[in-house]
């Protein structure tokens, strides 16, 4: 029979394998635990870099596409692969879909210097437009064009905007805001416009070189316009010389939805015609 001391040892070594056995397993829970917790960091700053790269490229294509305010734009003009031309006076018009009224490319090759007097009758009485050649010759190039074509007769303002900028747009022979004359122009802009009462400049989508038949004038100061996206800005091309009036008693009646739509003040072009 074992003696007293014999079993006593026993209980000892049996009590010291259970404490060994309790230590390993609190050990693996740690180890478990300790892993758990790596990956779980692991995946967390996955995540977190995840939304900072999604959110920097909202910020990029928020960035891209220019002021959230309701800024001139050509909404179904696809926006052209031209870009300004590298040869001074050598314009890149290219396709941009179907034209909403017929209207012929202009040559590549254009004039860059001197000015174009456009005189416009509207039904609201008569405009003289100046168009600067040296400033955007392919612009003044294309709308000259179109105006030889008779592009812009009986065609309607289709857009009057009377908060944050203040512009008529017009040169969309559909009235809707979205034609135009199925090829776009390059953008011209240099990125220091300014956009004071007066100012005609091309209207255009968020794209680059999206530009079309669609232009505005400001008819009160509009610092607003001003993007800071460089050639990204609008394409200013000309100034009203006389008749500003008449825009000024169309943007008096105020839009007919709120202060960005129709004008309740209807308003269409006559006719355009070069003077000089």
């Amino acid at each position: 029979m074992p003696t007293n001391k014999q079993r006593r040892e026993a209980a000892r070594r049996h009590l010291e394998r259970q404490l060994e056995r309790r230590q390993e397993r609190e050990a693996a829970r740690r180890r478990i635990t300790l892993i758990a917790s790596i990956v779980g960091s692991i995946l967390l700053i996955v995540v977190v870099v995840g939304v900072i790269v999604a959110v920097g490229n909202d910020s990029k294509k928020t960035t891209a596409a220019g002021s959230k305010s309701p800024a001139p734009s050509s909404p179904s003009v696809s926006p052209g692969t031209s870009a300004a031309p590298k040869v001074p006076g050598t314009c890149a018009f290219t396709p941009a879909g179907a034209a909403a009224k017929k209207a012929v490319v202009p040559a590549a090759k254009v004039p860059t210097k001197g000015t174009v007097t456009v005189a416009v009758a509207t039904t609201q009485g008569n405009m003289t437009f100046t168009l600067n050649r040296a400033a955007a010759p392919c612009t003044v190039a294309s709308f000259v064009s179109l105006v030889q074509q008779k592009y812009y007769n009986a065609t309607p303002c289709h857009r009057l905007v009377t908060s944050g900028i203040y512009v008529l747009q017009c040169g969309d022979p559909s009235g809707t805001g979205s034609g135009g004359p199925g090829y776009a122009v390059p953008d011209e802009a240099t990125g220091k416009e300014t956009y004071p009462a007066g100012t005609i400049a091309m209207a255009r989508t968020s794209a680059p070189n999206s530009g079309g038949s669609q232009f505005f004038i400001v008819y009160k100061d509009s610092p607003n316009l001003m993007q800071h996206l460089g050639a990204l800005q609008y394409t200013v091309f000309g100034t009203v010389s006389s008749g500003i009036s008449v825009v000024d008693k169309v943007a008096a009646a105020g839009a007919t939805t709120g202060t960005d739509g129709p004008p309740k003040l209807p308003i269409k072009i006559t006719s355009a015609t070069i003077v000089k």
